[in-house]
């Protein structure tokens, strides 16, 4: 399946992709990884010294526009590990394997083991979010902690599916610029400006709704988790989400978190897009949390 729905889409975001990389004002380094499934695009930032913190996006995002107000404070205290995922709209290639038989843990695996690194810190934002806590049950020994931004513990597919239509429909099946600021101002609460006064930000967000095929993001599965399997992982996981964000803030997400007595915050007037509308606090619950006892 194609990623994106045209060669000059994809040439357009690939361009935009690399003016928001200029725009991120620390040293980085790019790196391809042959994994079993593709090449997987990396960006790391900070010194090898420092505890490594692996980043997540979410499904039609990318390291680029992802993290753009994050990396340069977070790179002062960790080796960051800034991952396009594989089959996502950034710079990932992915192979034949990846559309038969990817395996979402297995792939972490070969990253981390190219970038050699044993374990980890994670942060994962939305769909990063889901699989900052896959991996953490399904590898328990290479996660020291997890935070998981704007994504709870998933309930049901039925669940994840209706949230995503009601937050994305119908301004994203037409995404003229109008409706590409209006689904916009949806998913961000009252802090919509973090991307209305970046204007390169907006131009990525509008690509992206425009030439990104979403179907090459649908191998990325998700898996129901029993309340044992997430409760083992209680001691080393964060939830942080905002009270505006129509994908993970519902009655349902809050009272599995509080079943599960997981740690949480809610943020008030922050939206799905919580790392960009309020970095300084997302920053703050990050390195506040991986570095606790």
């Amino acid at each position: 399946m194609k990623r994106f729905k045209s060669d000059n889409g994809q040439k357009l975001i690939y361009e935009s992709y690399d003016r928001l990389l200029a725009g991120w004002a620390v040293p980085y380094e790019s790196h391809n990884i042959s994994t079993s499934y593709g090449i997987t695009h990396v960006i790391t930032a900070g010194s090898p010294d420092l505890p490594p913190l692996l980043l997540l996006h979410g499904t039609g995002d990318n390291v680029a526009m992802m993290w753009i107000y994050n990396v340069a404070e977070l790179s002062r205290n960790f080796r960051i590990i800034a991952v396009d995922n594989i089959g996502g709209s950034g710079k990932s290639e992915p192979n034949d394997r990846y559309a038969r038989d990817f395996k979402q843990a297995e792939w972490l695996d070969e990253i981390l083991e190219a970038m050699n690194v044993d374990t980890v810190y994670i942060a994962g934002v939305s769909y990063g979010a889901y699989l900052a806590y896959h991996y953490a049950i399904v590898r328990p020994d290479r996660v020291n902690k997890i935070v998981c931004l704007a994504g709870g513990i998933s309930g049901s597919q039925f669940e994840v599916m209706s949230k995503m239509m009601r937050a994305f429909l119908p301004e994203a099946l037409f995404p003229s610029e109008r409706n590409v600021r209006k689904l916009l101002r949806k998913l961000c609460g009252t802090h919509a400006d973090a991307f209305e006064n970046n204007p390169e930000l907006m131009q990525h967000w509008y690509y992206l709704l425009k030439y990104f095929n979403n179907r090459s993001m649908m191998k990325h599965t998700i898996t129901i988790y029993s309340a044992a399997d997430v409760q083992a992982i209680r001691d080393k996981s964060l939830f942080v989400m905002g009270e505006q964000d129509l994908l993970s803030y519902y009655p349902k997400a809050v009272a599995r978190l509080k079943a599960n007595g997981m740690r949480y915050r809610i943020v008030k007037d922050a939206g799905h897009a919580i790392n960009h509308e309020v970095p300084e606090l997302v920053h703050e619950e990050i390195i506040g949390f991986c570095r606790e006892a």
